[in-house]
């Protein structure tokens, strides 16, 4: 069987959880190849909402095997609290797999991702202090420590030592901060061996197998196609490649093996953190968006800022992605609207641009050029066909869908699992 992809269209946070989740009872692998847990993916099934930062959505599924593949940076402290904080809400957890190459994010990532921040003071990228950046920064360098580095403690604490060599150097000489200890490093992570190490495996076999034995597999991102560290709105950007491409990279599973790639992307625009933003409102209906979507991070708490529908965007991700199919989701936060902007291309510069412009400095300067779209004032939750919406909800999907670059094949008309209408099979 096919492999698909599931990723963000936008800045993230467009509601690739719910989208996951949906998919999850007719998958039998999911596998987050790429990000840490600066991730945050909400997932609503009844009354209970579900935070997940590093467990892959599919993980509230009985029958899915849960994959953290390679190209994901791991806090094992992180991990193993969200792990717990599931099995005492009576998730079973049991089947996740890790990567044995995936790297592991450490204290001393965590510090330098944080003074480096304050240190950039207004010009910040707006990073989750995490420590993403760092770990990926050291996987390049080629100096990163893998999940299993962990069982074997000489080379383990090389790795620590040979990291911590130059990182002291630059916390005190640079920072102003006190050196990291390697034995309090070495210790800790020496620790997360044993309860790690009935989780840890050879991924990439692992789903070439399953591929072969004609199971289902989705590959889920995390962030979003324009915070893409080659493509996104550098350098305001995430440290690895959300987009279709990391995919592979991030799971070991060939680009031929993949037939389907599925672009989440919201009713409207949001991004966290900093960076040009062209349909972002500093108005009653940017607030609006953010009170009714319910717009402030899973994983941070920060406000996100809000837009309008950006077409040149949606185009840019179907063009770098190779998007099959959309799933819109939150259609149902634009109730209440006379009228609904959508940016169909950019001025810049007194000209009329079609498509995302190369250059960050004219993108910095894009202004929307909006059409204006009738809106609607019927609650549209119960909706589970698009015959069930009003006229005017048809046309705006229909608008966007003609204008994006690709068809929208599901639609999200609430935040709970069954709050969708499926208009063509994924799989």
């Amino acid at each position: 069987m096919p492999a698909l992809v599931l990723l963000g269209a936008q800045w993230g946070d467009e509601g690739k959880g719910k989208a996951t989740d949906i998919l999850g009872d007719r998958v039998d692998y999911v596998v987050r190849y790429q990000g840490g847990n600066n991730a945050g993916h909400t997932v609503v099934i009844g009354d209970q909402k579900y935070a997940l930062h590093l467990l892959p959505s599919g993980i509230l599924s009985p029958n899915v095997v849960p994959v953290i593949g390679n190209g994901v940076v791991i806090d094992p402290s992180v991990l193993l609290e969200e792990i717990r904080g599931l099995n005492e809400r009576g998730i079973d957890t049991s089947k996740l797999k890790i990567s044995t190459n995936a790297h592991l994010i450490t204290p001393y990532h965590r510090t330098i991702d944080k003074v480096s921040e304050r240190f950039l003071g207004n010009s910040k990228i707006g990073t989750t202090g995490r420590g993403i950046g760092p770990a990926y920064a050291d996987k390049i360098n080629r100096i990163g420590i893998r999940v299993q580095d962990l069982f074997d403690p000489s080379i383990l604490r090389q790795k620590i030592e040979g990291a911590l060599r130059d990182k002291n150097q630059i916390l005190i000489k640079v920072f102003n901060r006190k050196g990291i200890e390697v034995e309090d490093v070495l210790n800790e992570y020496l620790g997360y061996a044993e309860i790690l190490r009935p989780y840890v495996t050879d991924t990439v076999l692992l789903l070439d197998e399953a591929l072969k034995a004609g199971k289902n597999v989705l590959l889920e991102g995390s962030q979003g196609t324009l915070l893409d560290v080659d493509h996104g709105t550098y350098p305001f950007v995430t440290s690895s490649n959300p987009t279709a491409g990391g995919a592979c990279t991030g799971s070991g599973i060939g680009p031929t093996k993949i037939t389907r790639v599925i672009g989440i992307v919201k009713a409207y625009t949001t991004r966290v953190g900093s960076g040009p933003f062209p349909t972002e409102l500093f108005d009653e209906d940017g607030e609006k968006l953010r009170t009714i979507g319910g717009e402030f991070g899973v994983t941070t708490g920060r406000a996100r800022r809000c837009g309008w529908y950006d077409a040149p965007i949606a185009r840019y991700a179907v063009r770098v992605n190779g998007l099959t199919d959309f799933f819109l989701t939150k259609l149902d936060v634009l109730t209440g609207w006379e009228q609904i902007p959508v940016c169909v291309a950019y001025e810049i510069d007194g000209k009329r641009v079609e498509e995302l412009p190369s250059s960050q400095s004219d993108f910095h300067h894009a202004k929307p050029i909006y059409e204006y779209l009738p809106g609607w004032s019927e609650d549209i939750s119960k909706a589970r066909k698009i015959e069930e919406l009003p006229a005017n909800a048809r046309a705006y999907i229909k608008f966007l869908e003609d204008i994006s670059g690709a068809p929208i094949s599901a639609i999200g008309v609430g935040p709970g699992r069954d709050e969708t209408i499926v208009v063509r099979d994924f799989i």
